[in-house]
């Protein structure tokens, strides 16, 4: 399969677009230019290449960016941080797709051609050129096959910088910032094959968009030196927990992804033992030595107030454990410590026992491990049969912290089963064997489940940090198995890893992630989550957006609340932000059923016959009040500066407290003077706007601000454009008309098929009157005002009958489509059919100014559609009372 890329999606046009209007002003044709490189030699070769050209000055870069920053609701910046911009994107949300795409928006806007992608890891780096691979199609439709060519730095192959360097077209690098961060790195040493050059030079003259990955991994002085040497235009961070917020332009933290449904929610599946205190339990944590010492982190049960508790400290040789858990008898013959080995990891006992770091004794470790695994089979196998209808491929990921729990060799060197293949397929196979998942039993058992390891020479799996050169082969298997894994027709569904399984891989269809660790996992929660917040997709590679389809279900080895809390502390410090009572309990998780008999219910079929028709719209507006209207906004527009360049000075301060600056004063040479190439207008804002090119004419001609096309061409005129574009879209909204659409209309069997589950939360509303509405017990909402009104509704002896318009009742609007919330049967006087969009501005009746520009337009839209319908009205309230008027 081939995965489905969205080119329209609000926020991550947003991302972008806080990037490229950085630029806003720079004229395309000065964008690239050519350059002469010498390579030293017997024949002295002059090298012709094509590097970026920034003319705009750190002033109006600086204007940019608060502009920019303005718009996105952020703190706006007094000075420029340097040439470096950050943009905040939660894990999931498509952080890699917003910046490939920013890089043919700035090659479209302005001419930028040199780019280098810098990641800190083999992991991302197999990720990054996965998606080069798998997005150039999409991008060469969006963007008219504009030639490209990327290519992962290869030490062996450093001619191939030349072509980077000397191309006339887009060129991408992406390289690991191991590769270049160290003097002796092939890249920074004279090369042969480049006639003496060091290959980095090439990188250099290009002056390259530097994009930086993940950019938190890359702080140290050595590695932001590396990045700097690379001579960039500019420096492009992008990540979802950035250690320094360099010029933030834009930021989609987890609350916001979360709350917006850009992300799986996220729910936790504990699984602990419980009064588990008969044997005497022993864990070795950690082993650690210094120049005088070996001490280990153990884990046991000790006598405490309140009872028996675990309990973590530190031992050495020769300590009692009966002592140190306050003389609990279970420890009372053999657990005096005899040895701890720091090279081989372990400690013995005097009984004769030897435990390895990771492992355990007593307790019900390897049950509490068992029964996650049969936890997340069973949930696996439940989302598999309701959404492999769908065509939803269920994955589930379990992180294993020793390879040998899952794949073993015996004398012969031949793969056996560890413990938890044997356990897994055991239990796999008692749930084949109910009735109820019969249906899913397709494959063989072994066929469903597999290893992502590294391997030895031998092809033999073994445990590894992750990062190593030893990984390459197991990230370069996972990402190439990416779409495979998809398919409905591929038996793979639950996936072994290393717990070091880290940024840079994910799949949009784990649904579920299980940590199988004798001892409570240390991996940051973030991470853990990470590779399943991906929203899922179809057989057609196509994004679901469906809340009650896209959740991620965590099985741990610890309590919800101290998931929840590790997770929220770890948002907190990565992000700033609070992350308070998102993280849901799925033992609340609550179906909402459907009252039997409803869609024989007259008062239902009184309104659901007047409202179910479909529609489709065309838009009407006068030229003339487009021409008046938008050359009124371009009259508006903010006086539009030359270009120019700043220099500032500062004095060097040397004291007993190090080396300071004093400013000393600004120079500002201005281009006001300089001709400049001015583009074809007309045809330039007609492509952004699709308006005829006399339409424009007359705009600009009115505006009186046609002059200032030449002080600086760009910049005017991608003001002018979005000045046109908002004026032209709240037109076409209000000349809106909408006409149904024959007999098409929405079917009854839409209830049936759609099965809701719901999180009970402060704006549950349960149903007492199942009789007022089309519920049985729950009402699946969203706010306060949502929940108040539904009090009202089954309260008021005038509503006859009520619900909630399903999430798949939608309107078509220019600007998307639109989901009305509320049908209701009102009595009073005589009987009123309304549908009501409830709103809470803090006005006693609702203010629409105090809307979004987006709610205001889909309200209008609404407005108009309603019109078509015969005695059916439609209202903007915050509570019930408000349709008597």
């Amino acid at each position: 399969m081939k995965l489905s890329f969205e080119s329209n999606l609000a926020y991550q046009q947003e991302a972008i677009k806080s990037i490229t209007d950085l630029f806003e002003g720079q004229p395309m044709e000065d964008a690239a230019v050519e350059f002469r490189l010498s390579e030293s030699g017997s024949l002295n070769l002059m090298i012709n290449g094509v590097s970026n050209n920034l003319v705009l000055s750190e002033e109006q870069i600086l204007e940019n960016l608060q502009r920019i920053q303005a718009g996105n609701d952020m703190e706006v910046s007094g000075k420029l941080d340097g040439m470096h911009f950050s943009v905040e994107m939660e894990t999931g949300t498509g952080k890699t797709y917003v910046y490939l795409r920013t890089v043919y928006e700035l090659n479209k806007l302005y001419g930028f051609k040199k780019f280098v992608i810098v990641v800190p890891s083999v992991a991302i780096r197999e990720g990054v050129l996965k998606n080069l691979q798998i997005t150039h199609e999409h991008f060469q439709t969006l963007y008219d096959n504009v030639p490209i060519n990327f290519q992962v730095y290869d030490s062996s192959k450093v001619s191939t910088l030349r072509g980077f360097a000397t191309t006339n077209n887009i060129e991408v690098l992406v390289i690991n910032i191991d590769s270049f961060a160290k003097d002796e790195n092939i890249i920074n040493r004279p090369n042969d094959k480049l006639n003496g050059q060091m290959p980095v030079e090439f990188i250099q003259a290009t002056n390259p968009v530097v994009i930086v990955d993940e950019p938190q991994n890359m702080e140290t002085e050595k590695r932001i030196a590396a990045i700097e040497k690379l001579n960039g235009l500019c420096t492009l961070r992008y990540s979802a927990t950035h250690r320094n917020h360099y010029n933030l332009t834009y930021s989609l933290n987890p609350v916001k992804a979360y709350d917006l449904g850009l992300v799986k929610q996220i729910e936790v599946d504990s699984v602990m033992e419980e009064n588990a205190f008969n044997d005497a339990f022993v864990s070795v944590d950690s082993i650690q030595a210094t120049k005088t010492k070996v001490t280990a982190k153990i884990t046991i049960s000790s006598n405490e107030k309140g009872g028996v508790k675990k309990k973590s400290l530190n031992i050495k040789v020769g300590d009692d454990l009966y002592q140190l858990s306050n003389e609990r008898e279970v420890y009372s013959d053999g657990y005096i410590i005899e040895e701890i080995d720091a090279v081989n990891q372990c400690i013995s006992l005097s009984n004769g026992n030897l435990l390895y770091k990771g492992d355990s004794q007593g307790g019900l470790t390897d049950e509490v491990m068992k029964f996650q695994i049969r936890k997340t089979i069973e949930e696996h196998l439940r989302k598999e049969k309701r959404l492999n209808k769908s065509g939803i491929k269920v994955l589930s990921l379990f992180f294993i912290d020793k390879v040998a729990n899952y794949r073993q060799y015996d004398a012969a060197g031949d793969p056996v089963k560890g413990k938890f293949a044997e356990w897994f397929e055991e239990i796999y196979a008692e749930y084949m064997a109910k009735p109820a998942f019969k249906e899913l039993d397709r494959f063989p058992v072994k066929d469903i489940h597999n290893g992502y390891f590294s391997q030895d020479s031998k092809g033999r799996m073994k445990d590894t940090s992750g990062e190593t050169k030893a990984d390459d082969d197991t990230y370069s298997l996972i990402m190439k198995d990416k779409e495979k894994l998809l398919g409905l027709d591929n038996p793979l569904r639950f996936i072994f890893s290393h717990s070091a399984l880290r940024e840079g891989w994910d799949n949009p269809n784990v649904f579920q992630i299980c940590t199988l660790n004798e001892t409570k996992s240390d991996i940051k929660k973030r991470q853990e989550i990470g590779r399943g917040l991906r929203l899922a997709v179809d057989q057609e590679g196509k994004r679901t957006y469906d809340r009650n389809i896209n959740r991620l279900t965590v099985v741990a080895n610890e309590s919800y609340d101290d998931f929840a809390k590790a997770l929220q502390k770890e948002i907190e410090e990565d992000c700033g932000v609070a992350f308070t009572g998102r993280v849901k309990n799925k033992q609340t998780r609550t179906a909402v059923n459907y009252r039997k008999g409803f869609e024989a219910d007259p008062r239902f079929l009184e309104i659901w016959e007047k409202l179910k028709k479909k529609t489709t719209y065309k838009v009407d507006y006068k030229t003339d009040e487009l021409v008046v209207r938008a050359a009124k906004a371009l009259k508006e527009l903010p006086a539009i500066h030359a270009p120019s360049i700043r220099s500032t000075k500062v004095q060097i301060s040397m004291t007993g407290g190090g080396v300071d600056t004093l400013y000393a004063g600004d120079k500002l040479e201005s281009y006001g003077g300089y001709t400049w190439k001015i583009p074809d207008v007309l045809g330039y804002i007609q492509s952004k706007t699709e308006l005829t090119r006399s339409t424009i004419e007359q705009i600009l001609t009115q505006s009186d601000r046609i002059g200032d096309i030449l002080v600086n061409p760009q910049l005017f005129l991608d003001l002018s454009i979005q000045a046109i574009n908002r004026t032209l879209h709240g037109l076409m909204i209000d000349g809106i008309k909408y006409q149904k659409i024959g007999s098409t209309e929405y079917e009854m069997s839409l209830f049936e098929a759609q099965e809701l589950e719901i999180y009970l939360n402060d704006f549950s509303f349960k149903v007492r009157d199942a009789n007022k509405t089309i519920y049985e017990e729950y009402i699946p909402l969203d706010s306060g005002v949502e929940s108040r009104f539904a009090q009202d509704c089954e309260s008021s002896e005038q509503v006859k009958f009520y619900f909630k318009l399903p999430n798949w009742f939608k309107i078509p609007t220019p600007i998307g489509n639109y989901n009305p919330d509320w049908a209701v049967v009102f009595e009073g006087e005589e009987k009123v059919y309304f549908v009501a969009e409830t709103k809470d501005t803090g006005t006693p009746y609702v203010d629409l100014y105090k809307l979004s520009a987006d709610e205001q337009l889909k309200i209008k839209c609404g407005k108009a559609h309603f019109n078509e319908f015969d005695d059916l009205e439609y209202r903007v309230v915050s509570k019930v009372g408000q349709l008597v008027r």
